[in-house]
């Protein structure tokens, strides 16, 4: 890390999309309604009668008992369980329009809870909840069956509940093991809490367990972040995901409780990520890119290494590119050439199933434009390289005569050492991962006209 200069921060250290998706989804648009999304449904259900590719699930569980100021998550604050009872009773009627459209039985082989804390569920209603889901889905053997877990809401007892429910991979919310910066936050979590429960889930026979980190929170420093750094060292996840804190208290409320004299300076949050590269490669885990690390047997580092290496609404994964249901409110989906979103708020949600329509309130039919730089970003952003031919020959174009302004622009990076421009094709060097991001938006058509990019977290 420390090739990259202060003049390269500078440089290439800007706003811009975490591209989860191409166009990203602050392009949505509320024009794409209900009837595009049965549409996109039914183009599903027609196009390959019998062979259609499997299915992914995401299931949004906004419920949270507690606010953590850094948040940035659509989520409701309550410690009234009667909600989620409710909330069931909405998903049910969601996916049983799906199966209007879809029929029972398509295959599904990844299944994504996110929240919001969907521990926040009771037992007894995540088995109702896995209950909907096999009754009108067959997950495949092998899939990956994730959930989001906030320590604080479980023990030993509930782990065991998701083990028997069929989920294999769990992601635990951590941020920082530091008692002082918890405080600040508003997250609380004794580390010996999560040492027990990864001990735990790994005695269960759970595949992977994913911790999540943040640095550039109020009261760290990069000696305090050393110390959260050492004890990840120690709890030894497969996987790790390390996201840099953007504050952005104009977009999400709950940030504006943060001291903004209690943030680190951009020259510590550097520090930070400088160390913890350097710490977690030290402890033998691969850097996959935006973010995350994994151990070099672990799924996602084999599927790097291999080239499987996709992207979508969770991030990095080892499934294909394949269609998304998104289930509850504000969750993003994919089928077909479309996006589409539910809507934000649960009055709304609940209206519109009410009345028996879909809860879509916008979205996005991608054009061949996008579809054409969704492939390239997405090829940037999960291989690192790019053969000019693969996209010649998959869209019948001369890459080099319609990306002529962006080659321009990637000159500039290769002089710096991002990326390796030749005959054939692009390459992101070693240094140039740590800016992938930067990288993708040269061929982000929207973000290359928008000038306002405040909206998106800083690249590093």
């Amino acid at each position: 890390m420390s090739v990259i200069t202060p003049e390269l921060l500078s440089r290439f250290d800007v706003p811009g999309p975490r591209y989860t998706s191409y166009p990203t989804a602050d392009r949505f648009v509320q024009a794409f309604g209900e009837a595009d999304y049965i549409q996109a449904l039914t183009k599903r259900q027609l196009g390959a009668v019998g062979k259609q590719p499997p299915l992914s699930l995401y299931v949004h569980i906004p419920f949270c008992e507690s606010l953590c100021y850094y948040c940035a998550c659509n989520k409701i604050i309550t410690k009234h369980k009667e909600q989620a009872a409710t909330y069931l009773h909405y998903l049910k009627q969601e996916v049983a329009l799906h199966t209007r459209h879809l029929g029972r039985g398509q295959a599904v082989s990844q299944l994504h809870l996110g929240g919001g804390t969907p521990t926040f569920l009771s037992d007894a209603q995540l088995r109702q909840l896995m209950a909907l889901l096999r009754e009108h889905f067959v997950f495949a053997p092998g899939g990956e069956y994730s959930v989001e877990v906030d320590p604080r809401t479980v023990d030993e007892s509930r782990l065991a509940v998701l083990a028997e429910l069929g989920f294999n991979r769990l992601s635990f919310g951590v941020q920082d093991f530091d008692p002082d910066v918890q405080k600040a936050v508003h997250r609380l979590q004794p580390a010996d809490q999560v040492f027990q429960l990864v001990e735990a889930a790994r005695c269960m026979g759970f595949e992977s367990v994913n911790v999540d980190l943040i640095y550039g929170l109020p009261l760290q420093t990069p000696q305090s972040f050393e110390r959260t750094l050492a004890q990840v060292k120690q709890l030894h996840p497969e996987r790790i995901a390390l996201y840099a804190y953007a504050h952005l208290p104009e977009r999400f409320k709950p940030q504006r409780r943060i001291h903004v004299h209690e943030l680190p300076s951009a020259a510590g949050k550097v520090a930070m990520l400088s160390r913890s590269l350097d710490a977690l490669t030290d402890a033998g885990y691969v850097y996959i890119g935006m973010d995350h690390f994994a151990l070099p047997d672990d799924a996602l580092a084999v599927a790097k290494r291999q080239g499987r290496l996709h992207r979508n609404f969770q991030g990095y994964s080892t499934q294909a590119d394949c269609d998304l249901i998104a289930l509850g409110v504000s969750s993003i989906g994919r089928i077909g050439t479309t996006y589409s979103q539910n809507a934000k708020t649960l009055e709304e949600y609940a209206d519109l199933l009410d009345q028996g329509h879909f809860p879509v309130v916008r979205g996005l039919a991608l054009t061949r434009d996008d579809l054409i730089r969704r492939s390239v970003i997405m090829a940037l952003m999960c291989q690192g390289h790019l053969q000019y031919e693969s996209i010649n020959l998959a869209w019948l174009v001369d890459f080099k005569t319609l990306f002529a302004p962006e080659l321009a622009q990637l000159e500039h990076m290769q002089a710096q050492g991002l990326v390796q421009l030749s005959e054939t094709g692009i390459q992101v060097t070693a240094m140039g991962w740590f800016f992938v991001r930067g990288v993708a938006m040269v061929f982000d058509r929207y973000v290359q006209a928008d000038r306002n990019r405040t909206r998106y977290s800083k690249i590093i």
